[in-house]
């Protein structure tokens, strides 16, 4: 397995639990926009690329007819297991596996979306193909990750690689609709929220590199009021607050 994989599976080994402690992680608005922008309903199957611990997968389940959520770690996936049994969701099933290479036959899917996932690809594009080959023509494909202004990425990869060593890179606004429109996807549509985030929540469910935590504190403070991070950096009384802004993108696969 080569190093970035690895670097992703101890983070979210790590993560697995606290992850699903964040409430942007969670927000019910968020959810219901996916659904909604996905137009999802009971006839669909629904494929969750990096699915992580199941909480896109298990709103999407009560809609279709059917989701199998799909990650590299087993520890996302077991948290995945028990999010579903705790809603009494039958309609799910969970498999390990990566995004570059999904272990599923052309068109098998309705719906193919992926949440907070892109910036730890290496390689989007060939992601983004391989979920383009499991889609059925004329179904959906959703991408819902972090996008910034071109002049803001630098600055916050930066950051993103000291607080999470396998975060890649964050696409900008321009990056990822020529990814959409260069995949040959077609009726491309965009929708966008913040996820607010208080730094101490987020740091603790983080596992930096030792001794980087200091610095990614001093970053955010030094970005307080000045915003070259792209994700409004401020001050709730002695709280660090923050907003990151997420794009939801959707769009049809040619029939």
């Amino acid at each position: 397995m080569d190093t970035h994989k690895e670097s992703i599976i101890n983070q979210f080994s790590r993560q697995a639990v606290p992850f699903t402690q964040v409430p942007g992680h969670t927000n019910e608005e968020s959810l219901q926009l996916l659904l909604e922008m996905a137009e999802a309903s009971a006839q669909d199957t629904v494929l969750d690329v990096a699915c992580g611990p199941g909480i896109v997968a298990c709103a999407f389940a009560p809609i279709v007819k059917h989701v199998t959520g799909i990650d590299i770690t087993p520890a996302m996936l077991e948290q995945a297991r028990s999010l579903a049994h705790q809603r009494g969701l039958r309609n799910v099933s969970w498999q390990q596996g990566e995004g570059e290479d999904l272990p599923f036959t052309e068109s098998s899917f309705s719906i193919v979306l992926s949440r907070y996932a892109f910036h730890h690809c290496v390689d989007p594009k060939t992601v983004l193909s391989e979920m383009l080959r499991v889609c059925r023509p004329g179904g959906k494909v959703l991408i819902a990750d972090v996008a910034l202004p071109s002049t803001k990425v630098d600055a916050y990869d930066h950051l993103e690689k000291l607080r999470d060593p396998s975060h890649t890179h964050a696409l900008s606004d321009e990056e990822l609709n020529s990814l959409a429109v260069n995949s040959g996807l077609l009726n491309i549509r965009l929708a966008f929220y913040k996820v607010a985030i208080e730094l101490e929540q987020q740091m603790a469910a983080s596992f930096p590199n030792p001794g980087d935590e200091v610095r990614i504190r001093q970053i955010f403070n030094d970005d307080i009021g000045i915003d070259k991070l792209g994700i409004n950096t401020h001050l709730v009384g002695n709280e660090i607050h923050y907003e990151v802004p997420i794009t939801v993108l959707v769009a049809q696969k040619a029939g």
